[in-house]
């Protein structure tokens, strides 16, 4: 995947989502978009489920600490 934050992926989707929702993509290109929407959200999806078992795993170090 690329070197990317996950704002700027997001903000990317909603670009492109956007652009969809107002038929401002010609239909010669939709399907690239198409194809990069399911590449970010798929990426966003990674990052989110990255971060969730990191802040688990810091949680846990916590709770441990604190016994």
């Amino acid at each position: 995947m690329e070197n990317m934050t996950y704002e700027y992926a997001f903000k990317e989707l909603e670009e492109i989502t956007r652009a969809i929702e107002n038929e401002a993509v010609s239909v010669d290109i939709l399907s690239e978009k198409v194809k990069r929407a399911s590449y970010l959200i798929e990426y966003c999806q990674k990052k989110l489920r990255q971060t969730e078992d990191e802040v688990g795993k810091i949680i846990k170090q916590m709770e441990g600490d604190s016994k």
